[in-house]
């Protein structure tokens, strides 16, 4: 259990880690390239790592320090695992593999915890049947474990529901350069857009050719590859986001380093929802800085940024007035319910909170101390720990599972007490 001191005065800066979402992406598309590739600025996590072990199952050579990971590939020509890949609950793993698995030969099973067995993966599977996939739900439940029978894919087109993850679009765009034909993928019901963005804009910087022929529909050029070099990994949005928050609700400035001003990261926009609610934000040559003001409620469709919803909902605890976050469904099916988890949170801190299909109602107020149930969930636990910055008493339950995506969280958390001017 973490306990969780108040702080005054915050003035610091903090260096963020590389993106999670873009580290998965360059060390599949490194692991497909035929020869080494070294990329700088890698994020090691829970999630990353089980990533890394798998491709390494399937043929990909990789060794990685602390920030950097030497990786050599196999020309897209994947071995098949001998054995079952388990992936515990690291669902980016688990949907980009799946495709990505096809590529090899001789078959492969994906696996994972009990809560990566109930995450639907099922819209994917769908998805590659119609490109020369042959994969299926071992419980035939639209769920993992899945057994993928590799034997490459031929491309042309298919249709894909991605109503509750854009990652199903992502896995086939990073497998499609090597199927035996070009491949198009209708796209219904995106959520989370900028991830798909992401996806492109690595598959362009490694040398396929890649992108959107209309709103709903994406083209890959196949057979294409992918380049193999050095790569650098930007820093998380996701990551900076609980230390843009901790400047909006302490009043304080905090400035984030590695932070890309032009990047695809959708979750850079929750700097304008947080200067709508009173911030002020500052770029500049190394990242950017913010500074907390009064804040105020606002309402927001949160559809293309879910990741940052407990952020907000967070800070939006201490605005003055109600926020309203709307289209965001789709979080029932993350790490934890995370709606459930967000609304559960707020309400042990004495938060009038409205939990609905798909939003939250928040009516800011003065939290009260409580100890907080992450559900071993990464996000709720850094988002609430934010909170016990300026409200007595806040205590994190299982604060290891930060670890996901974050593991260095709790030592930058505790470098702004050191940094502050008290």
């Amino acid at each position: 259990m973490k306990q969780i001191r108040t702080i005054e005065n915050l003035d610091t800066a903090v260096r963020i880690p590389g993106s999670k979402s873009i580290t998965h992406r360059y060390l599949i598309m490194a692991a497909l390239a035929e020869g080494r590739s070294l990329l700088s600025n890698t994020l090691w996590c829970d999630d990353t790592r089980y990533t890394a072990k798998a491709l390494k199952s399937l043929g990909a050579q990789i060794i990685h320090s602390p920030e950097a990971a030497e990786v050599t590939g196999t020309g897209g020509k994947l071995d098949h695992a001998s054995k079952p890949i388990f992936l515990d609950n690291a669902g980016t793993s688990m949907r980009l593999l799946t495709a990505v698995a096809c590529l090899a030969q001789g078959d492969c099973v994906l696996t994972g915890s009990d809560r990566m067995h109930r995450r639907p993966i099922g819209e994917l599977l769908a998805g590659l049947r119609p490109l020369g996939g042959i994969v299926e739900s071992l419980k035939k439940n639209g769920c993992p474990p899945v057994r993928i029978h590799g034997k490459g894919l031929k491309g042309g087109r298919t249709l894909v529901d991605a109503s509750r993850s854009s990652q199903f679009v992502s896995a086939i765009l990073l497998a499609a350069p090597y199927a035996s034909n070009f491949v198009e993928i209708g796209v219904q019901g995106l959520v989370s857009r900028p991830y798909v963005d992401v996806t492109l804009d690595g598959m362009s910087r490694f040398g396929a050719v890649a992108g959107w022929l209309d709103e709903e529909t994406l083209r890959v050029e196949a057979p294409g590859h992918y380049r193999p070099g050095n790569y650098d990994v930007e820093g998380d949005c996701s990551s900076a986001s609980y230390f843009w928050a901790a400047a909006a609700i302490t009043g304080g400035k905090i400035s984030t380093l590695n932070i890309v001003r032009n990047s695809n990261q959708g979750d850079l926009a929750l700097l304008e929802l947080l200067s709508q609610m009173g911030c002020r934000i500052e770029w500049h040559d190394h990242g950017v800085t913010v500074l907390g003001g009064r804040l105020r409620g606002i309402e927001v469709d949160m559809r293309d940024m879910p990741d940052m919803v407990p952020t907000l909902a967070v800070t939006a605890a201490f605005a003055e007035g109600t926020t309203v976050i709307r289209n965001v469904g789709h979080l029932r099916i993350k790490e934890s319910d995370r709606l459930q988890a967000v609304a559960e949170g707020l309400q042990r801190l004495g938060v009038q909170v409205n939990e609905g299909r798909d939003s939250l109602t928040i009516r800011g107020g003065s939290p009260v101390g409580a100890l907080i149930d992450p559900h071993d969930d990464h996000r709720i636990a850094m988002s609430f720990a934010i909170a016990g910055l300026v409200t007595r008493g806040v205590r994190i339950a299982d604060e290891t599972c930060v670890d996901k995506s974050f593991p260095e969280f709790w030592d930058r958390f505790k470098e702004l007490y050191s940094s502050s001017k008290q």
